[in-house]
């Protein structure tokens, strides 16, 4: 069963994601590739806590 988050947890999800629509919609490659390669190494180093 899947946990509830907590209101400030979901607006914290939610900040992240405009962001990285923001970083879609701004059509710059290099911001893209930071945002992507930003994402895989957090992802990375969660899975080595975890």
């Amino acid at each position: 069963m899947a946990r509830k988050r907590s209101f400030t947890s979901m607006l914290y999800k939610l900040a992240r994601l405009s962001w990285d629509f923001q970083v879609l919609a701004s059509g710059s490659p290099r911001k893209m590739v930071r945002r992507a390669k930003n994402k895989l190494i957090g992802r990375k180093l969660l899975r080595k806590i975890w």
